[in-house]
């Protein structure tokens, strides 16, 4: 049903949608923490640019409106390795997913997330783009399952694993996270149940069903 919905809309807003997105994302997340680097080496400088960008409902609502989007383009991390890293892998899912999907699609499971995060932001405060990556990380698992990456571009993983780890992660984060923590996990995660929620729903009847036949032999 979804997808049929999804072509019909195509149809009509298909040309809309932005090619390669995950790449301008990458850049600009890139861009931003090479300028942290770059200022933070200058004692005398006083301007932290990853301060500029992150989402804060008081400041967007005193002028700062552009941190309604730039929060999206926070540094996965603070260690240029892994930032690196990260910012590889967030490209080869965005290019995968595409390829598999189309921009279109892959940009309306991308904005559904950023907007219940935008939303969810101007409710609590403050909006974080942690988990929305985990979703496009998790429906990367989901559509290649053996596709094998290098962790840290050295530990082989295939994608089903990390998935699992990943998984296991957000339940973690869930359970133990404070009530923003879980929220923002919620709502993240919308995306990832719209489009794959069927699929584990028949996924669990019927793994179920195969544990209850074996239980009555």
């Amino acid at each position: 049903m979804l997808n049929q919905l999804l072509t019909k809309i195509e149809r009509k807003c298909g040309k809309f949608a932005i090619q390669n997105l995950m790449l301008y994302i990458i850049i600009g997340m890139g861009a931003f923490f090479a300028a942290d680097v770059i200022l933070r080496t200058n004692p005398d400088n006083n301007v932290y640019i990853l301060d500029m960008i992150y989402f804060d409902r008081e400041r967007i609502l005193s002028g700062q409106v552009w941190r309604v989007i730039s929060f999206l383009f926070m540094p996965p991390d603070k260690n240029i390795l892994l930032v690196v890293f990260f910012l590889y892998f967030y490209w080869l899912m965005g290019v995968k997913l595409e390829e598999r999907w189309g921009s279109f699609k892959f940009n309306v499971y991308y904005f559904i997330s950023v907007l219940s995060c935008i939303i969810t932001g101007f409710a609590v405060g403050y909006a974080t783009n942690v988990f929305l990556n985990l979703s496009v990380f998790l429906a990367f698992a989901v559509l290649f399952p053996d596709e094998q990456i290098y962790a840290f571009f050295v530990l082989p993983i295939k994608m089903k694993w990390a998935g699992i780890v990943d998984a296991i992660y957000l339940v973690y984060k869930y359970v133990n996270g404070g009530y923003y923590v879980r929220l923002f996990i919620i709502v993240s995660l919308i995306n990832f149940f719209l489009f794959f929620g069927k699929d584990f729903v028949q996924l669990m009847y019927y793994t179920g069903r195969r544990y209850y036949h074996k239980l009555k032999k």
